[in-house]
Protein backbone atom coordinates (compact mmCIF):
# COMPACT_ATOMS: atom_id res chain seq x y z
CA UNK A 1 0.00 0.00 0.00
CA UNK A 2 0.71 3.86 -0.81
CA UNK A 3 1.60 6.93 1.54
CA UNK A 4 -0.05 10.08 0.14
CA UNK A 5 2.17 13.18 1.93
CA UNK A 6 -0.19 15.90 1.29
CA UNK A 7 1.31 19.48 1.58
CA UNK A 8 -1.38 22.78 1.48
CA UNK A 9 -0.01 26.37 1.65
CA UNK A 10 -0.74 30.04 1.98
CA UNK A 11 1.91 31.49 0.06
CA UNK A 12 3.76 34.57 2.16
CA UNK A 13 6.56 35.76 0.32
CA UNK A 14 7.65 33.83 -2.71
CA UNK A 15 11.33 35.59 -3.73
CA UNK A 16 13.50 34.39 -6.97
CA UNK A 17 15.21 31.35 -4.60
CA UNK A 18 11.71 29.75 -4.25
CA UNK A 19 11.06 27.75 -7.19
CA UNK A 20 14.51 26.71 -7.56
CA UNK A 21 15.18 24.94 -4.48
CA UNK A 22 11.33 23.55 -4.79
CA UNK A 23 12.16 21.98 -7.76
CA UNK A 24 15.61 20.63 -6.29
CA UNK A 25 14.15 19.04 -3.60
CA UNK A 26 10.63 17.53 -5.36
CA UNK A 27 14.25 15.91 -7.48
CA UNK A 28 15.88 14.70 -4.88
CA UNK A 29 12.85 13.31 -3.34
CA UNK A 30 12.34 11.01 -6.44
CA UNK A 31 15.58 10.46 -7.32
CA UNK A 32 17.27 9.51 -3.51
CA UNK A 33 13.86 9.33 -1.03
CA UNK A 34 11.68 6.35 -2.57
CA UNK A 35 9.63 9.14 -3.51
CA UNK A 36 7.10 7.58 -6.26
CA UNK A 37 5.53 10.41 -7.70
CA UNK A 38 4.71 14.20 -7.15
CA UNK A 39 1.68 16.53 -7.90
CA UNK A 40 1.56 19.99 -7.88
CA UNK A 41 -1.48 22.62 -7.96
CA UNK A 42 -2.06 25.89 -7.22
CA UNK A 43 -6.54 26.55 -6.71
CA UNK A 44 -8.12 29.82 -7.92
CA UNK A 45 -7.71 31.23 -4.27
CA UNK A 46 -3.95 30.81 -4.07
CA UNK A 47 -4.12 27.55 -2.16
CA UNK A 48 -0.46 25.66 -2.93
CA UNK A 49 -1.15 22.12 -2.97
CA UNK A 50 1.08 18.98 -3.20
CA UNK A 51 0.96 15.54 -3.41
CA UNK A 52 3.83 13.18 -3.06
CA UNK A 53 3.25 9.51 -2.98
CA UNK A 54 5.57 7.03 -1.12
CA UNK A 55 6.04 3.20 -0.58
CA UNK A 56 6.08 3.46 2.96
CA UNK A 57 6.63 5.56 6.20
CA UNK A 58 9.89 4.69 6.80
CA UNK A 59 11.10 6.57 3.28
CA UNK A 60 8.77 9.60 4.61
CA UNK A 61 10.78 9.98 8.19
CA UNK A 62 13.96 9.56 6.04
CA UNK A 63 13.14 12.62 3.71
CA UNK A 64 11.95 14.81 6.30
CA UNK A 65 15.04 14.71 8.50
CA UNK A 66 16.93 15.47 5.26
CA UNK A 67 19.71 18.54 5.88
CA UNK A 68 18.41 20.59 2.97
CA UNK A 69 14.63 19.82 3.20
CA UNK A 70 14.85 20.89 6.87
CA UNK A 71 16.24 23.65 5.58
CA UNK A 72 13.99 24.47 3.21
CA UNK A 73 11.16 24.01 5.69
CA UNK A 74 12.71 26.61 7.83
CA UNK A 75 12.91 28.91 4.70
CA UNK A 76 9.21 28.00 4.29
CA UNK A 77 7.99 28.97 7.94
CA UNK A 78 9.90 32.10 7.81
CA UNK A 79 9.54 32.99 4.18
CA UNK A 80 7.52 31.61 1.81
CA UNK A 81 4.33 30.46 3.61
CA UNK A 82 2.14 32.12 5.58
CA UNK A 83 0.09 29.35 6.88
CA UNK A 84 0.68 25.38 5.82
CA UNK A 85 -0.56 21.78 6.44
CA UNK A 86 0.61 18.40 6.08
CA UNK A 87 -1.58 15.33 6.01
CA UNK A 88 -0.06 11.69 5.50
CA UNK A 89 -2.49 9.35 4.80
CA UNK A 90 -2.53 5.59 3.44
CA UNK A 91 -3.89 4.73 0.03
CA UNK A 92 -6.37 1.85 0.77
CA UNK A 93 -7.74 1.62 -3.14
CA UNK A 94 -6.73 2.78 -6.11
CA UNK A 95 -8.35 2.39 -9.61
CA UNK A 96 -8.92 3.87 -12.89
CA UNK A 97 -10.08 4.21 -16.25
CA UNK A 98 -7.61 4.45 -19.76
CA UNK A 99 -4.25 6.07 -19.92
Amino acid sequence: MSIVVIFRARAGDFDPEYMPTALKLRDIALAEFGCEEFVHATTPDGEEIALSYWPDEASIKRWKAHTEHLAAQREGRARWYSSYRVQVAEITRDYGHGG
